[in-house]
C-alpha cells in the first residue's frame, strides 16, 4: 500500500509534522501540488559506473528501491539504460514502477539544448521517458565546456563560464518537453530562493521537485519553508556529507557528520548506524533522500530506515546542528563569478 505524504506549512519543524512524517514505510511518495508523486527514498549514482554502477542498481532494485537518481555528467546513464532494460523486458517490473529523475547539464543552460540532452539521455537509458528532469545548476557555462568531477583529484580552473544565462527561457524550454511527453516534471537543483521565486512568477508549469544539499550540518531551512509553502518537494543529497568527493572539486565545509557525537548517542539508542539516523532525520523532514553505494551491504543497510522512529525530542536536537552556510559543502570555485552562482560567501 502506498502512503502518499502531503504536508501543510511549517516555518520551521514542529512536534506534529515530526509526528506525521515518523509514520512512513518503504513505498511512502511525496506528491508536489503539480501532481508528481516520487518515492521517498532511491539510489544515488554519482560516481558510480560500469559494473559496479549495474552490480548496484540490480541490488538497489532487488532490496526495493524504485526511485532511480542521475544526470548527463555522471556519464553513467548508459550503464543504468542497460539494467532498467533488462528488468522491463523480462517483467520484473513495469514502466509505472520506477521513478528516474536526472538532469540537464549546465553546459546545456540555454534553451536551444533542452531537448537535444533530453533526447541524448533518453537514448542512453533506452527509456521514452524520465520521471523528472532537473535543471542541474543555475549556473550556465559554454557548450564546450565540462565540469571534471571524476577521479580521486580533480581541477575546474579556466571553466569558461556563458555569462549570459537565462533561467526564465530556459524553464519555459523546460515546460515543452512536458508538454511533449518526454518527461512527466521538471524541477531545479541547486537553486537558491530567489532564484526559485523567480521561476514561480512565471513558470505554467510550477517546479515540483528541488534538489539540493541538505545535510546535518547544511540544512537548507530557507528552502524548506519556500518549498512546503508552494508544494514543491525537495530531494536531498548529500545526506551522509559525501565525505568520498573527489579532492579539489569542492571547495566548501568538509565535515563528517557520522562522527557527530550527538549522532552517535542517537544511533546506539536505537541500535542503529550513525548513516541510518542521519538518512531518518532528512526523511522525516519530509523530504525524499538518494544515498549513493556501490556496496550491496550498504545498499540494503540504507533502505533499512523504516523500523524505527526519531523522537521529537531527537529531531530537535539534530535540527540544532545545523550550521547553515559555514556548513555547505558543495561550493565549486570555478563558478563563484558567475551572477547566477547560487551560494553567498
Amino acid at each position: 500500500m502506498l502512503t502518499v505524504c502531503t504536508y501543510p506549512v511549517f516555518s520551521h519543524i514542529s512536534q506534529t509534522q515530526t509526528t506525521i512524517m515518523a509514520k512512513l514505510t518503504a513505498k511512502s511518495v511525496l506528491r508536489s501540488a503539480s501532481g508528481m508523486e516520487m518515492p521517498i527514498l532511491g539510489l544515488g549514482t554519482w560516481q558510480s559506473v560500469d559494473a559496479d554502477l549495474e552490480k548496484a542498481i540490480n541490488t538497489a532494485l532487488q532490496v526495493g528501491y524504485r526511485l532511480i537518481d542521475t544526470a548527463f555528467v555522471y556519464n553513467n546513464e548508459e550503464a543504468i539504460g542497460r539494467v532498467l532494460s533488462e528488468w522491463l523486458r523480462s517483467g520484473k517490473i513495469s514502466r509505472k514502477d520506477i521513478f528516474i529523475t536526472t538532469k540537464l547539464p549546465i553546459q546545456g543552460n540555454n534553451p536551444k539544448f533542452v531537448r537535444e540532452y533530453l533526447l541524448k539521455q533518453l537514448k542512453a537509458l533506452q527509456l521514452d521517458y524520465v520521471d523528472l528532469y532537473l535543471i542541474h545548476h543555475p549556473v550556465g557555462i559554454m557548450p564546450e565546456q565540462v565540469v571534471k568531477h571524476e577521479g580521486s583529484t580533480v581541477d575546474n580552473t579556466g571553466l569558461k563560464l556563458d555569462m549570459t544565462t537565462d533561467h526564465v527561457a530556459l524553464w519555459k524550454e523546460m515546460e515543452k518537453q512536458v508538454d511533449d511527453g518526454l518527461t512527466k516534471a521538471i524541477g531545479l537543483s541547486n537553486f537558491n530562493v530567489k532564484q526559485i521565486e523567480r521561476i514561480l512568477k512565471v513558470a505554467r508549469i510550477p517546479p515540483a521537485n528541488l534538489q539540493i544539499e541538505l545535510y546535518l550540518y547544511n540544512q537548507g531551512k530557507a528552502e524548506q519553508q519556500l518549498c512546503k509553502k508552494k508544494g514543491i518537494t525537495i530531494t536531498s543529497y548529500c545526506t551522509l556529507g559525501s565525505l568520498g568527493a573527489p579532492s579539489g572539486l569542492f571547495c566548501g565545509a568538509n565535515l563528517n557528520p557520522l562522527q557527530d557525537p550527538v549522532v552517535c548517542r542517537i544511533a546506539k539508542a536505537h541500535n542503529k548506524s550513525a548513516s541510518q539516523v542521519l538518512l531518518r532525520h532528512v526523511l522525516q523532514l519530509g523530504i525524499a533522500i538518494i544515498p549513493k553505494s556501490s556496496n550491496p551491504k550498504r545498499i540494503s543497510e540504507n533502505f533499512q530506515v523504516f523500523d524505527f522512529e526519531l523522537s521529537a525530542t531527537e529531531m530537535e536536537e539534530l535540527n540544532n546542528l545545523d550550521e547553515e552556510e559555514e556548513g555547505r559543502r558543495f561550493h565549486i570555485e570555478a563558478l563563484k563569478p558567475h551572477p547566477e552562482y547560487p551560494y553567498p560567501e
